[in-house]
């Protein structure tokens, strides 16, 4: 019996991820990015939000200075859908800017 309610938390990430990559992207490159994904990490879209560190490692390979600008777009659309869920800086510092551990903060307050 399947009961019809919201869906998990994992599934609106990967919706809002999926939303900025096509609008950035279009729907062609996103595919890419998945197909890539999945062949070089074993990274399928249902576990992007389980595996976010390993989806924000693969995103930095895949398309290298240029995830940073994505990542930020990720972020900005999960605080405009969940609200505000603290102070979270977008800018790179000398030392490795960390998406993951900030989605993952973001991820818990959703």
């Amino acid at each position: 019996m399947i009961i019809m309610g919201t869906p998990p938390r994992e599934d609106k990430i990967f919706k809002i991820i999926d939303s900025v990559l096509k609008q950035v992207f279009g729907e062609n490159a996103t595919l890419f990015i998945y197909e890539y994904l999945e062949q070089r990490y074993s990274l399928q879209k249902r576990d992007f939000s389980k595996k976010i560190d390993l989806f924000a490692k693969g995103l930095e390979d895949c398309l290298s200075s240029g995830a940073f600008a994505i990542e930020c777009k990720i972020l900005e659309d999960l605080q405009s859908v969940y609200g505000s869920f603290g102070a979270i800086r977008y800018e790179r510092k000398t030392e490795r800017y960390d998406f993951a551990s900030q989605m993952k903060i973001a991820m818990q307050k959703a």
